[in-house]
């Protein structure tokens, strides 16, 4: 049985973004989207205007904080060979309302690709959060390329503040 990480937060967050499960890479390193294929740090370093990816993981999380957005997984711990979504068994649900409650500014959810978004579908009700499903970051989703992932995610910059 495989355990997922932490939420990355702050109470002053407005925007969540909600991931499946962390791939291999991302275990082994005990970081979230750790394969450096992965384009989430070099999306979500678009939208707050700061190059991400040449920064440490823990500045990373600091200035992803400081841009008012939170990071989690939607599946807390399941059964998985490989880093494939597809491959996702026996899993246990992160309290994902819990962490909603705390959060008294957040005004949107983000689903970081399809599943990730089939499996918080009952947060549609939460508290009128607005709700986006994204184009995944991974790098075995392929049949986008960056651009058009990016394009898809700037929906989101109404809800991040750059501090």
């Amino acid at each position: 049985m495989l355990a997922g990480f932490a939420p990355v937060y702050t109470a002053r967050a407005r925007l969540l973004i909600l991931g499946s499960f962390p791939g291999v890479a991302s275990l082994a390193k005990q970081q979230y989207y750790a394969h450096p294929q992965n384009q989430f740090w070099r999306l979500l370093g678009t939208l707050i205007e700061r190059d991400l990816s040449a920064r440490s993981y823990e500045e990373r999380l600091e200035q992803m904080n400081d841009a008012g957005v939170a990071l989690w997984d939607v599946v807390q711990t399941c059964e998985r060979q490989g880093s494939l979504d597809s491959a996702i068994r026996g899993q246990t649900a992160n309290p994902l309302s819990t962490l909603i409650d705390a959060l008294p500014r957040l005004q949107a959810v983000a689903f970081n690709g399809k599943t990730a978004a089939r499996e918080a579908k009952y947060l549609q009700a939460h508290r009128g959060l607005t709700l986006y499903e994204l184009p995944s970051s991974s790098p075995a989703y392929a049949s986008l390329s960056f651009a058009q992932k990016l394009t898809a995610w700037q929906v989101l910059r109404p809800h991040i503040g750059i501090q």
